[in-house]
């Protein structure tokens, strides 16, 4: 008899048109469309390009002195703004607050004198995996001279696991509103893009395990509808437990999609796979993932890298910044935060 996740993996593969046989691939090479080959057909050679973190744990009795996490960069104001989440205390009763680190080159930061710069603002609910609104290649996209930024927000010692998710805007990226109220239930690790057609938001769904990740739409970035299926699910023999962190971009007229997973390649390491999608519905998974694995040989990335932030630079390349842990045991829940680079070959 299939388990209950295995029926929900087929259930969604047949509503995304791309029904799965058992040992079966997804789709013959052939079926492929054109337009996602060059993006499906090679390996991706992400290199590091700096000796050790950008940006580290604070110092004892400093807000994010235990946990850090959830990079949110941009190209803004003549430099690069590297907003992330930072906590802390035991793990069991963590509250995360946004602060910011600044930069010229996108690889050394310095953090802000005035960290953290955000707080939920009610000493229990964390500032969780905020994203900014930016267009298709990963750049900052200011309306009316602001930056918005949507986030969850989840009360971790309340013990119900309840996120929600929730905006903020700023014109200096150091002062923002309040957290709005609550635009959608179960919602994390949001990733949001403007298009001719709107708002498009992918994001995690944890209402149940495992998280999948599901697509919503929206006319003013408030009011979400979400798609009654998932548009990705576990279904590659790398992926574990659960679907996280979407970071999608728009790039050559197709949406492409880093996302993270538990991996079975070693034990307590996460990983990041690579899809991509013609309509941002239904999506092929890279045949090489995962496309970024953990450096045992780098103590502070050894075991997770995830959470990750992409834009694509003016030479054509991607950079991606990312959290990490050591190996466990998981006093942090994330360590440091990296960069890596990828030069894409000519087409």
């Amino acid at each position: 008899m299939p388990s209950s996740v295995t029926l929900l993996r087929l259930l969604v593969k047949f509503a995304c048109g791309a029904l799965v046989v058992a040992g079966a691939p997804t789709r013959v090479a052939g079926e492929v469309p054109a337009e996602l080959r060059p993006w499906l057909e090679s390996p991706q050679d992400w290199k590091r390009d700096t000796d050790g973190p950008i940006v580290s744990l604070g110092e004892e009795g400093t807000f994010d002195d235990t946990h850090i996490f959830a990079p949110m960069v941009a190209h803004d104001q003549g430099g690069y703004r590297l907003w992330y989440c930072g906590s802390s205390g035991r793990v069991a009763n963590r509250v995360f607050d946004l602060g910011l680190a600044t930069s010229s080159d996108g690889r050394s930061f310095e953090k802000h004198e005035e960290n953290p710069v955000y707080r939920f603002g009610d000493n229990k609910h964390s500032i969780l995996t905020p994203t900014l609104l930016k267009s298709g290649d990963g750049s900052v996209l200011r309306e009316n001279g602001k930056l918005r930024m949507w986030f969850s927000a989840t009360w971790f010692a309340g013990g119900s696991g309840r996120h929600t998710l929730h905006e903020a805007t700023s014109t200096d990226g150091i002062h923002w509103s309040q957290p709005s109220r609550p635009l959608m239930e179960n919602a994390y690790a949001p990733s949001v893009l403007k298009t001719v057609d709107g708002y498009r938001m992918w994001f995690v769904d944890v209402s149940a395990d495992p998280w999948v990740i599901r697509h919503a739409s929206s006319k003013d970035g408030r009011s979400w509808k979400a798609a009654a299926a998932p548009c990705l699910v576990l279904d590659q023999t790398w992926e574990s437990k659960r679907l996280f962190y979407p970071t999608v971009l728009r790039l050559d007229d197709v949406y492409c999609m880093w996302y993270g997973s538990y991996g079975t390649e070693r034990q307590n390491t996460t990983a990041l796979g690579f899809a991509v999608s013609r309509d941002g519905l239904h999506w092929e998974k890279h045949a090489h993932n995962p496309v970024f694995r953990p450096k045992p040989e780098r103590p502070w990335e050894s075991h997770y890298v995830t959470s990750q932030s992409i834009m694509r630079l003016p030479d054509g390349s991607l950079r991606m910044w990312y959290a990490s842990r050591k190996e466990p045991p998981f006093v942090n829940k994330y360590l440091a935060i990296n960069t890596a680079v990828w030069r894409r070959a000519p087409r």
